[in-house]
């Protein structure tokens, strides 16, 4: 596009995010526009149509281009392999209506933080702004930067004091007012679309026009049997496709239509707290919380805290603790501040509050960061409305063979013009005959052909419990070569089941205790850290929260109370969680320990932290848990028992699921002091007090299901949050990885003050390994026999640590660990598509099947994602599967390899029917004389290849449909 564009002034919108694109200026030129009416008019529409496919076409031929300062139109190109082009109009945000409003300052309109967006965007005295919306995203044209920008968020350079001293107080109602009229409603509105638009749209799409001129040529012809037959197809297509659409735009509007009528309570400057529709709240509003609420935008807690249910993003029903952004002196961004943590502050659209936890003397109060589309949950729906184009190769070598016949029916057409022209043909038969040869040389049937192939097989996943959200993808799932899973909840069973404890006394871990019906644990701080170091809630008289803590907490036998303590105000009810000896708890010397403040469990920092406080004691007690590597880094060296790393690795080994515990007496504090803690000194120099063990089984069905796979010679990968040796043996014991093969650890290491780094890699049962630097760009595996035919003798397992560090300094080496790498542990989100699209490039095609939680990127960016939720998450992947085991996979990939076949035996058919009339007529212009003969022959011919390829069709379709 370079050359085109070349005198156009280029920028970049959304520089570095998912949606990059190019923009292009333009201004409309009034004698272009004018040229370009006339040539509506003199091609009958024709022209209009093109420039409706062509929206580039359109741009240039009715604009000169300029700078985007002076631009009145924009062209949008998608800076990825697919360059989508777009057009999009300016517009102009007057503000001066708010000089009737604001008498007092309608000079100014200063809004708080002078180095805002909104500040740079507003034209003075003018008042008026320029902007476009793209993608239900509206940017504004920054005046000082001299670009398009986002609107609607905060921005991410503000530092934390910033955000507590800016936002703090809450808006003005001018304030709040300007930003209305320029971020637009805080809405995330999707139309039912009218069925009449969606037939005009489809009906608009290339094929079907050609379609419409081949029937229309026909009738012409008095060629009526074929035509009536093409127009009963199509409409059965077009029919089935519209209602398809429909049925997912109704389930759209009704999955968010709830979110724009709630009432929420807002600060505002010399008013204080007002109700207010959710549609009217702007980003650095300042939100008063209450339980039980349903988040109408994204917030960052600024005080108390919050218990959560991101079920609607996440697909994860744990309830998730969220704790206040620190007010911190530093000119460091907010998110920067918290690393990859900085979630557990932000509070989600479309998410649920289930409890609050006001501090002291405030209420709980968030400040609004996004609004409308822009939010988590506005996102997730934009991913719907506007899916990222497929890549497949079927459809563009589909094209490809599509344009050799429209070049072979141009040729045509020139033969038979002059065959008709020399013979002497009225002018209007010889144009019939020379349009003819287009329609049978180009197979006007195809896209009806193919859509209902795809219906069928959508229909037949649905009987399955597969539900599909886009249909095009059917036929990907039959070009699948390589499967990521999922191990907790998809691989192996939710629930955990706890086996036992190894407590550490002094310097030596002591025997293992089981537990079982009969007994009990007794008392010591190993109990107090399992009966308080949790985010466990009561909701509906019933203890919720995560598997492992929750079983954790049962194996203690003790209950959960909370005490509720006063204020003035309603809104700074608190409530503190005790935790309580139950009935068939062993006796102990306590009463209760109440939970003073919580360090919620962040993946990212693989711990969680607890202070509590004894019931009718003063002293104060930290407790820790987390994965057992991270818990003994806090702790203090000789308290660590020296054959911790045997015991650890004999346990993960096994299987079990491994976390350690830790406790540090803090002395006696008050409520206040505990407050103004910092979490480093909280947690150091702790004392480790040894490992909880837990089993997580596999699924019944998972041997079964990767076996199947396995035969197929689908390769097969785990990428998981747990530890690598757990993932390991799991894999093993499932089958991904056979008895006999040997697996490589991979450890990669940043060397400290150096922009250097190094790998070591080892066998995982032989100590002996092999240290390369960063110029080594190969591994010498000469201890591995060569892999037998159907399977790899040897497997590379890594930790999402050790795949950063490869990614940012062995990227040359990387895709050759991926082609044996087997097991990714300790992955993070962000990892987990960024290892799927380091596997695209290898050029696989990538399955992704996960239970919704911490999956939905890596579902997003598969070729085909498979949830095995059915949370509102699950709408973010293509294939929803109501089965919650990995059953579904092999049935997706046969479905899909069915699709397949059927569209592309389809696709043979229609070109080959189409090939041998298109020969068959260029034969018959040119034996005019003989023309019965010729029609005979062909007949016969055309006949015997329908035959014989319809048997072939269905032979092919029952062979793939039973061979995975």
């Amino acid at each position: 596009m370079g050359e085109t564009f070349k005198d156009v002034r280029r920028e970049l919108l959304s520089q570095g995010e998912e949606n990059e694109m190019e923009i292009f200026g333009y201004r409309t030129d009034n004698c272009r526009r004018a040229l370009c009416i006339l040539g509506y008019i003199c091609s009958l529409g024709f022209l209009l149509l093109v420039f409706y496919w062509r929206p580039d076409w359109n741009v240039r031929a009715n604009c000169v281009p300029c700078s985007l300062e002076e631009a009145d139109v924009v062209l949008l190109i998608t800076t990825d392999e697919f360059h989508q082009c777009s057009r999009k109009k300016v517009k102009w945000i007057f503000l001066a209506a708010l000089k009737n409003s604001f008498p007092d300052r309608s000079d100014q309109l200063i809004i708080s933080g002078e180095d805002s967006i909104i500040n740079k965007a507003i034209l003075r005295p003018e008042l008026k702004v320029r902007s476009i919306d793209v993608q239900k995203i509206r940017y504004v044209w920054n005046n000082s930067e001299k670009q398009f920008q986002k609107i609607g968020a905060l921005e991410d350079s503000l530092s934390c004091s910033a955000i507590h001293s800016i936002f703090g107080s809450g808006f003005t109602n001018e304030e709040a007012e300007v930003r209305r009229l320029i971020c637009g409603p805080n809405a995330i509105e999707v139309e039912v679309v009218p069925i009449w638009k969606l037939l005009f749209k489809e009906v608009l799409n290339p094929f079907y026009v050609f379609q419409l001129f081949s029937v229309c040529l026909w009738f012409a012809e008095d060629y009526k049997e074929y035509a009536i037959a093409i127009i009963i197809m199509s409409v059965i297509s077009i029919a089935l496709t519209i209602y398809d659409l429909r049925k997912q735009s109704v389930k759209l509007h009704k999955l968010v239509e709830s979110h724009n009528n709630i009432r929420t309570t807002v600060c505002r400057k010399n008013e204080g707290c007002i109700k207010l529709e959710s549609r009217l709240l702007v980003p650095g509003d300042i939100l008063v919380l209450t339980g039980n609420v349903l988040m109408p935008c994204d917030a960052v807690l600024l005080h108390g805290g919050c218990i959560v249910n991101e079920s609607m993003l996440t697909g994860e029903s744990i309830p998730v603790t969220k704790t206040p952004l620190p007010c911190v002196d530093s000119s460091m961004p907010w998110k920067k501040h918290s690393a990859e943590d900085f979630r557990r502050h932000v509070l989600f659209c479309g998410t649920e509050v289930i409890q609050t936890k006001p501090s002291a003397h405030s209420p709980v109060k968030a400040v609004v960061l996004r609004t409308g589309f822009n939010t988590a949950k506005g996102d997730l729906v934009r991913s719907i409305l506007y899916p990222k184009p497929m890549n497949f190769r079927l459809y563009r070598d589909a094209l490809r063979f599509l344009m050799c016949l429209i070049g072979a029916a141009a040729i045509g057409m020139i033969y038979a013009v002059c065959v008709f022209a020399l013979s002497g043909e009225p002018a209007g038969e010889v144009v019939k005959k020379a349009l003819d040869v287009i329609t049978i040389a180009v197979p006007p049937a195809l896209p009806a052909a193919l859509t209902v192939g795809i219906i069928y097989a959508q229909k037949r996943l649905e009987k399955k419990a597969i539900f599909c959200i886009s249909p095009q993808r059917i036929n990907v799932c039959g070009t699948l070569n390589l499967i990521c899973f999922d191990k907790t909840g998809t691989l192996t069973e939710d629930g955990l089941d706890l086996w036992g404890i190894i407590p550490s006394e002094g310097s030596w871990s002591q025997n293992i205790y089981k537990f079982s019906s009969s007994n009990t644990l007794p008392w010591s701080p190993l109990l107090g850290a399992m009966a308080s170091c949790h985010s466990l809630i009561v909701l509906d008289d019933k203890i919720q929260g995560d598997p492992l803590d929750l079983k954790m907490f049962e194996g203690t036998d003790w209950e959960i109370d909370y005490v509720c303590s006063e204020e003035n105000d309603d809104l700074t009810t608190q409530q503190a969680m005790i935790v309580k000896p139950g009935p068939n708890s062993s006796k102990v010397p306590v009463e209760g320990i109440a939970v003073l403040h919580q360090y919620p469990f962040s993946s990212a920092l693989q711990r969680m932290s607890v202070i509590t406080q004894e019931i009718g004691e003063d002293r104060l007690t930290v407790y820790m848990k987390g994965a057992p590597e991270m818990v003994t880094s806090f702790c203090q060296p000789n308290t660590v028992p020296s054959d911790f790393s045997d015991k650890l690795q004999f346990y993960t080994l096994q299987g079990f699921r491994v976390i350690g515990l830790a406790y540090k007496p803090l002395g006696v504090k008050s409520h206040a002091e505990v407050l103004l803690l910092k979490r480093d000194f909280v947690e150091s120099d702790l004392i480790f007090l040894g490992l909880l063990i837990l089993e997580n089984r596999l699924k019944v069905e998972t041997q079964s299901a990767l076996q199947e796979l396995c035969s197929a010679r689908i390769r097969t990968v785990m990428i998981t949050g747990d530890n690598l040796q757990t993932a390991v043996t799991v894999a093993r014991n499932s089958g991904m990885i056979f008895e006999d093969s040997k697996v490589i650890l991979v450890e990669a290491h940043e060397v400290e003050g150096s922009n250097s780094a190094s790998i070591t890699w080892k066998l995982m049962d032989d100590y002996e390994h092999l240290k390369l630097g960063i110029d080594d760009t190969c591994i010498k595996v000469d201890v591995m026999s060569s892999p037998a035919k159907g399977k790899n003798d040897y497997h590379f397992a890594m930790n999402g640590q050790s795949y950063e560090v490869i990614l940012k300094y062995f990227s040359n080496l990387l895709p050759k660990l991926l082609l044996n790498g087997t097991v990714f542990a300790r992955m993070s989100p962000g990892q987990k598509s960024s290892l799927v699209e380091e596997f695209q490039k290898l050029d696989y095609f990538v399955g992704m099947c996960g239970d919704g939680a911490n999956d939905c990127g890596a579902l997003k960016m598969a070729h085909a994602g498979i949830s095995l939720s059915e949370q509102e998450a699950s709408v973010a992947s293509p294939f929803t599967s109501k089965t919650p085991n990995i059953e579904c996979v092999p049935e997706l990939i046969k479905e899909g390899r069915a699709a397949l076949v059927t569209s592309f035996c389809v696709f043979k058919y229609m070109a080959l029917y189409s090939m041998i009339q298109y020969l068959g007529i260029l034969l018959l212009y040119w034996e005019r004389n003989s023309f019965g003969n010729y029609q005979f022959l062909f007949q016969d011919l055309a006949i015997t290849t329908v035959i014989g390829i319809t048997m072939h069709v269905l032979r092919r379709l029952k062979t793939i449909r039973i061979s995975v």
